[in-house]
């Protein structure tokens, strides 16, 4: 029998206590108005995402098929990857007297593999039903070889073998045979995946998917009576398969969903990696996955002390849920196990799974007889003796959601009006649905306040507003001592990614002024020194359907509107960038009209694929940003002329507003 080895124990202990030291050494109850911030925004999104508001079983299948596409949307699976030759290969066969498992491979694209374990009794009549096992986070490695989490997870497919099951035990992404990543922005700092759209819970969704067509192929199985189940990671995968394909006609995810709420508020997002969440740009609460298996048996499976999947938010997922099967009439098909215990693999939690199988498919409630045993070395289940050269899993996440295709530049000269409206409704679409307006894009700012300190030549007025609520921000204007504010005509406008500098200097020139102005968190200093902690709170932004970099380009748009109203006179507003802040400040001047110029340090993407903004580079691409700004208005840089081709020769233009993209000395 395998005995779990050192390198599985340290995983465990680093995945599970993770969120219990985070919750010990710090919280959102540190920054007030930070945590108001969420608490606002996660209230809205459950009050719009409510379930039991669907008032019949024909509303809810009216905005089923939509739903589930913004799923597949969310997933990046939208357009669906082709369904390309799964190119199956069976490398070896493990017997055991009741049953056989067989060592396999397919690829659910090219080059990425899925390694596998299927699981079947050694003699059967006819065709049976099958179950898809999704592996948690366990990893099994020996002198630098992976074994794959299915190795961990076997006494699953061994006790469905053992009692008359088909079972695909399939690894995962990151703790497969070939090493892939779900942490990309748990600590990784690949921001750009947010850009690009991506999340390694597409991958796992498409390799289910992909399974599925496979154990089509089978003759052992029954492609009527296909489930499928798997625990913490697992269980989220299941989720997304059974409301994804209604190939499962049976589905018990354990401990692999909680509330909205739960994540944010209560912090559970800092115990999971990325795999766990798709890009939420719908905003949804997750009841709403829950709700797209209905009416299909499912079983919501959890455990009552689980610190990364609490009770509570367990429980609100299946209240909600259990409207719609209701409406259905199918409520005797939804269940709710809840087992005494932590974030844990327990025998309790494996009893109800089974008897839900064995119900729904086998049409027994006969007792449980045997338990699920580990019975192999993790070599004995291991299928690659060497990796293939062409696999395609370690770098799945530059490639799995295509990036926007760049313009024709031709047909951007032909039409710049049209073709710049068409940029604004795509990215104000599937980028920034989290911003705070109506589609008129009229929402004011509030509190907005002024208190002046006069120097012998020169004024400073420091001008407070809330860019929303709960956000406090603060412009430092300097002007002349002797011009009042409907005096002012021409201002230059900084913009920095943190509190912004000391303002002082030669005074401006009469009419003019400068001003310096900090995105969040602005006047409320740093949300915390840790970076590891910086991550998690802008995690949580993500999960409410938007990036700290969108709301930044917000609270630009929100101060420049402040501008105005302080300094009624206003003829020239000209825009310029500290570094970082370029793709900020751009996308500023795109949505607010009579910019007269923008200054900037680069042109050029940032390293990272920035800016961290939902959806970016997957509708549009990132270079044609400053070719829109250059339409519209002059643009200074201090970028080398090797930037030039990003604008395709506009600098050269002047019959555009911009004239020229001027090459500042550097």
């Amino acid at each position: 029998m395998f005995r779990i080895g050192r390198t599985v124990l340290l995983c465990f202990v680093f995945a599970f206590a993770l969120p219990q030291i985070h919750a010990q050494g710090w919280s959102l109850n540190d920054h007030p108005e930070l945590a108001a911030f969420f608490e606002e925004q996660v209230a809205a999104i459950e009050a719009r995402n409510e379930l039991t508001q669907v008032e019949s079983l024909e509303a809810w299948e009216q905005q089923r098929p939509r739903l589930r596409e913004e799923l597949f949307d969310m997933l990046g699976l939208s357009p669906r990857p082709p369904a390309s030759p799964l190119q199956p290969e069976v490398t070896a066969v493990t017997e055991h007297e009741e049953f056989v498992v067989e060592r396999l491979h397919f690829q659910s694209a090219p080059g990425l593999y899925v390694t596998a374990n299927l699981y079947r009794p050694k003699e059967q009549d006819g065709p049976l039903p099958a179950v898809l096992y999704v592996c948690g986070h366990g990893r099994v490695k020996e002198d630098g070889v992976s074994f794959g989490n299915k190795a961990y997870y076997q006494h699953h497919g061994a006790w469905f073998a053992r009692n008359g099951y088909v079972c695909l035990t399939i690894d995962t992404l990151q703790l497969g045979e070939i090493e892939g990543l779900h942490h990309g922005t748990y600590n990784l700092n690949r921001w750009w995946w947010n850009s690009r759209g991506y999340t390694p819970a597409g991958v796992e969704a498409w390799n289910c998917i992909r399974a599925l067509d496979y154990l089509q192929t089978r003759t052992e199985v029954d492609s009527d009576r296909m489930g499928v189940t798997g625990r913490s990671g697992g269980g989220a995968y299941s989720w997304w398969i059974a409301a994804l394909d209604d190939r499962i006609q049976c589905a018990v995810p354990v401990a692999g969903i909680t509330s909205m709420r739960d994540y944010v508020v209560h912090g559970c997002v800092e115990g999971h990696c990325d795999c766990m969440f798709m890009v939420n740009f719908h905003r949804w609460n997750f009841a709403k996955v829950a709700a797209l298996v209905a009416p299909r048996p499912l079983l919501i499976s959890n455990t009552d002390k689980d610190r990364i999947f609490p009770l509570e938010g367990v429980i609100d997922v299946h209240r909600q849920t259990r409207h719609i099967y209701r409406l259905y009439g199918a409520e005797d098909r939804l269940g709710l196990q809840i087992t005494e215990g932590p974030h844990k693999d327990t025998q309790e939690l494996h009893i109800h799974a089974f008897r839900w199988f064995n119900r729904h498919f086998r049409d027994t409630l006969d007792q449980v007889e045997t338990t699920a045993v580990k019975f192999f070395a993790p070599q004995q289940l291991q299928v690659f003796q060497s990796l293939p050269k062409d696999q395609q899993n370690t770098q799945i996440d530059e490639i799995f959601v295509p990036a926007a295709d760049v313009p024709n530049p031709q047909s951007v000269i032909a039409d710049a009006a049209g073709f710049m409206s068409v940029v604004r409704n795509r990215l104000r679409d599937r980028c920034f649905g989290a911003w705070p307006a109506d589609g008129t894009e009229q929402l004011e700012p509030v509190g907005v306040s002024t208190k002046k300190t006069t120097s012998a030549n020169t004024v400073q007025t420091t001008i407070r507003f809330e860019s929303q609520r709960h956000v406090p921000l603060a412009i430092d204007v300097l002007h002349a001592a002797d011009a009042s504010a409907d005096r002012i005509t021409s201002l230059r406008l900084s913009v920095f990614p943190a509190v912004s500098p000391d303002t002082s200097g030669p005074a401006p020139v009469a009419g003019a002024a400068h001003a310096a102005f900090a995105v969040r968190p602005g006047i409320t200093g740093p949300w915390d020194v840790s970076v590891a902690k910086q991550n998690q709170i802008r995690r949580r932004f993500q999960l409410i359907g938007t990036t700290l970099d969108s709301m930044r380009v917000w609270d630009l748009r929100q101060a420049i509107r402040v501008l105005r109203t302080v300094f009624p006179n206003l003829r020239e507003l000209h825009l310029e960038s500290a570094p970082g802040m370029e793709s900020v400040a751009m996308l500023a001047a795109l949505y607010e009209e009579g910019i007269s110029s923008l200054t900037l340090p680069s042109l050029k993407p940032a390293d990272d694929g920035g800016p961290d903004i939902l959806n970016l580079s997957r509708t549009v691409s990132p270079q044609i940003l400053p070719v829109v700004s250059a339409l519209r208005m002059p643009i200074a840089t201090q970028s080398a002329s090797a930037d030039a081709p990003l604008l395709w020769g506009l600098q050269q233009r002047d019959d555009w507003p911009g004239h020229s993209v001027h090459w500042a000395e550097q």
